[in-house]
């Protein structure tokens, strides 16, 4: 009789584990400028960092009585949320374990009713189009900035905001939902900062929404609380990205009275683990009180002065750069030089460089709540890549063609559900797509399901597969029939 079961594992004595430990012991000596923020445990705040030395089978703990969790009116964790949200002014603070990807979607579930519309700009985390599936919310995508130099997004403007919600109110809007009964435009969702380090001038923004009455929830992922200070009703902060914080640490703040309490809770139960991790709501509230503190605050200042002296040193050599109000987001303008962003990205990382974003026209960089000691040497690093790629300056990137406001010709849950076949680029013209498209790592979708795909948009997407090599497949997914 056999006590193990007659496995590949138990013959091969080869532990699943064993892929995974070695890439996480491999990277040693990296220039890592990538997220989470913390920079390999190097600006992890204090107290995590003094935790995380002890065995951390000690801190896997239940929602105990003492300690209790999110929504628990009760323990060391609701005492934390509410300390949070003292710090930021907020009404209510939610920690989250799952990133700021779950608690955007568990606010846009408290905003909207199923059948009702809500207002995404077209730079949106493809985690917001999760959320509009699990609530039954019909998308209305509005445009945003396109820079034709770089190919970046930014933020809308105010002349820009107010076109979008003049073209939501007009009588016969059309769209997938328009005639349900009691369907309406529910919230207001905006990006900022973006993931480049693009603010919006949140103030007028938030005041013709509030005047269309328009709740508002910003994906504040890469900020830290601006926006709820602007006025906003939602804001999430993921503490990866902006914090000391470990990945999937995140919080939700509100303010006012338009998102009833009761609302988010019920959609935080939905879609919250049962089970949340102790160490990462710790994670969270650590990273929140450390960045508030005295010391937090002499230490961003210490990054800002890295950062200054960093990007003085590459105007020296005369390495391009994009302005943005984030000194801590670095994004080199590839495009001036010549480069593809994804194959400089290649080039770097082949010599121990580890950026965060490649992009056709840019490659950002993370540097992160304390940048690294090796941070001098990017700037001979990036010479170094002018020399081995550069050459003429690329001619500027072609807007993809959108329109101001988009409304999905297929509901989102039927699309992206619907049988679906592969057809070549080429042959999709006049197709409905069935997956989005989203070829670069922030999940940002150039198409969604249920979008129908014009002449205009094919042609684009097929001049794009061009400039995201192995990014953009020769065959896009539609529904079948």
């Amino acid at each position: 009789m056999t006590l193990l079961p007659d496995l590949p594992w138990f013959r091969t004595r080869s532990s699943p584990a064993a892929p995974l430990l070695a890439a996480l012991r491999a990277g040693r000596g990296e220039l890592a400028l990538h997220l989470p923020a913390h920079g390999r445990g190097r600006g992890l705040a204090p107290e995590l960092r003094q935790l995380l030395r002890q065995p951390l089978g000690r801190w896997d703990l239940p929602e105990l009585p003492r300690f209790g969790g999110p929504l628990e009116a009760t323990g060391a964790v609701a005492e934390a949320q509410a300390l949070a949200a003292e710090l930021f002014g907020a009404q209510h603070c939610w920690f989250g374990v799952n990133g700021a990807s779950g608690l955007l979607q568990a606010a846009l579930l408290a905003l909207g009713q199923p059948g009702d519309r809500v207002l995404l700009p077209r730079n949106l985390h493809r985690s917001l189009l999760h959320g509009c599936v699990l609530g039954g919310l019909e998308p209305l995508l509005y445009e945003v900035p396109f820079d034709p130099a770089t190919g970046l997004w930014h933020p809308p403007t105010a002349e820009l905001l107010e076109r979008v919600l003049q073209a939501a109110s007009a009588p016969g809007l059309p769209g997938t939902q328009a005639q349900l009964p009691g369907s309406r435009i529910a919230a207001l969702v905006l990006v900022s900062p973006t993931y480049h380090g693009f603010r919006a001038d949140l103030p007028p923004l938030l005041a013709q929404a509030q005047a269309a009455g328009l709740p508002v929830l910003v994906d504040g992922a890469h900020g830290w609380g601006e926006a709820l200070a602007a006025g906003a009703d939602l804001e999430v902060l993921s503490l990866q990205k902006s914090g000391g914080g470990l990945a999937q640490s995140a919080a939700l703040l509100s303010r006012g009275e338009r998102v009833a309490v009761a609302a988010i809770e019920r959609a935080l139960l939905w879609l919250q683990t049962s089970s949340p991790s102790a160490l990462l709501l710790t994670s969270a509230a650590a990273a929140l009180g450390h960045r508030s503190s005295p010391a937090g605050q002499r230490q961003h200042q210490r990054a800002l002065v890295l950062a200054a002296r960093l990007q003085q040193a590459l105007r020296q050599r005369h390495l391009p750069l994009v302005e943005t109000e984030d000194p801590l987001r670095l994004v080199l303008n590839t495009a001036a030089l010549g480069i593809n962003g994804l194959e400089a990205d290649d080039w770097l990382m082949q010599r121990g460089v580890v950026a965060e974003l490649p992009e056709p026209g840019t490659l950002t960089f993370c540097l992160g709540t304390c940048p690294p000691a090796g941070l001098r040497r990017l700037p001979q690093h990036l010479a170094a890549l002018r020399t081995a790629l550069g050459a003429d300056p690329a001619p500027p990137f072609e807007p993809p063609p959108l329109p101001l406001l988009a409304c999905l010709e297929l509901p989102l849950a039927a699309a992206w559900r619907s049988p679906r076949e592969f057809v070549p680029l080429e042959r999709a013209c006049g197709r409905i797509a069935a997956e989005p498209l989203c070829p670069y790592p922030p999940g940002i979708p150039l198409l969604i399901p249920g979008e129908r795909i014009d002449a205009s948009r094919a042609s684009w997407l097929q001049r794009q597969r061009r400039l995201w090599p192995g990014q953009i497949a020769d065959t896009v997914a539609v529904v079948a029939g």
